[in-house]
């Protein structure tokens, strides 16, 4: 039974809490902690949690606890994962790892020198439907991954902490943008280096410092591109879809809107019905089980397996290095309306390598570039020459 603390007695921290005592886990919260007591004391009066604190430290030494999960905002983050570091305990971490590249590296330190086991519960890589479509992907079903679009959208957070700017980072961008971007860097191929991004962003409708909306591409070393879509301005409940083009295929995934479940009520129901749900009434999109739909069950099977196996997990805090450096590039784009390089001065993927735009080879002389079944049933093949570069067309 691994014995795990909680930091945070939050939405998140109940998601995590449900998938950790989900499934007759032998896994427990064992000491939940809020800067609350009330909190903390109602949070662990309703999940079953035996302790509870109000202290970060006492917490995190405990000595009966093995691993400290931290949920909490993004400006307690180092703290809590440097403190313990400190206790030499297993620490994962929610996303966004830091507000910057500069903290994440900072807390990737931190873990790697005391030798202790890192996570990032970065959730949305591992849904079931993400997951099946990993294997497509990495069993080559698709061909050369191309270009991955992720979309995260709802009306807003559900905190008043991440609509300010200082204590959470940014907006749409450091809450959900970070999601979008490590589902691009998954199917892409996390091997493959990121160089540069381009991003618009601005404030459409909340009276806030921060961007409640955003669209950005990241174009990586061998040409594929991810792109992300955020906004806090969505209405109609939570949108999360991905869609992955590759040279032999393509791939599709809605999430949560087309679930597969939709329930019509004239009378509405009191009743939750799914996060982010703006209405009671009419046609809505119940989620059967939300902690697995999100990804929350199989990221905890996969960490506390990895600790288990003494093996890395899926996500290391090394991947929430890569991605805050890509959102901080993102960030400078929106003020200089353009490409911006990824500072990245630790990258532990492969070296530059120059297999973009290898297409097949249709003779001696030509490369095929699309071959169709034309209306009168005939292919049609567009050619074009090795050498001359000429394009022809011919039927078979």
């Amino acid at each position: 039974m691994t014995r795990i603390a909680l930091l945070g007695a939050g939405l998140i921290g109940s998601f995590y809490t449900q998938a950790l005592h989900g499934a007759r886990s032998r896994d427990r919260v064992e000491l939940v902690c809020s800067r609350s007591a009330t909190n903390a004391a109602a949070f662990a009066a309703k999940w079953g949690v035996e302790r509870w604190t109000t202290s970060i430290d006492e917490a995190v030494a405990d000595e009966r606890i093995d691993v400290v999960i931290v949920a909490l905002p993004n400006d307690l983050h180092k703290q809590a994962v440097i403190a313990a570091a400190q206790a030499g305990k297993a620490v994962l971490c929610t996303k966004p790892l830091g507000r910057t590249a500069e903290e994440a590296l900072q807390m990737l330190r931190a873990v790697e020198e005391a030798g202790v086991f890192h996570g990032y519960l970065e959730d949305l890589v591992y849904p079931p439907k993400t997951l099946k479509g990993l294997q497509s992907v990495q069993a080559g079903d698709l061909g050369r991954i191309l270009w991955v679009r992720s979309r995260e959208t709802h009306p807003g957070p559900h905190s008043d902490w991440f609509w300010d700017k200082e204590r959470a980072g940014g907006g749409a961008i450091i809450d959900m943008g970070c999601h979008c971007i490590e589902i691009a860097r998954s199917f892409i191929g996390k091997n493959v280096r990121p160089v540069e991004v381009v991003c618009w962003g601005d404030t459409q409708v909340h009276p806030i410092e921060s961007e409640d909306h955003a669209v950005g591409m990241v174009r990586y070393e061998d040409g594929a591109i991810g792109q992300f879509e955020v906004s806090w301005a969505f209405r109609g409940g939570m949108d999360l879809r991905d869609e992955v083009a590759g040279t032999e295929g393509t791939l599709w995934m809605n999430h949560w809107l087309r679930t597969g479940m939709e329930m019509y009520t004239a009378k509405g129901t009191s009743r939750y019905v799914a996060e982010k749900s703006e209405s009671n009434g009419g046609w809505l999109f119940p989620v059967g089980d939300e902690v697995a739909a999100l990804g929350y069950s199989n990221m905890f099977t996969d960490m506390l397996d990895a600790i288990d196996q003494a093996r890395e997990p899926t996500e290391t805090f090394y991947d929430g290095y890569i991605v805050n450096a890509i959102m901080d590039a993102s960030y400078r784009s929106i003020q200089t309306k353009r490409w911006e390089p990824i500072e990245l001065p630790i990258w532990r993927g492969k070296k530059p390598h120059d297999d973009v735009g290898i297409v097949p080879d249709f003779d001696r002389e030509h490369v095929l570039l699309k071959q169709e079944r034309m209306p009168d049933g005939r292919v049609k093949l567009i050619l074009r020459n090795k050498v001359t570069g000429e394009l022809t067309h011919r039927f078979k």
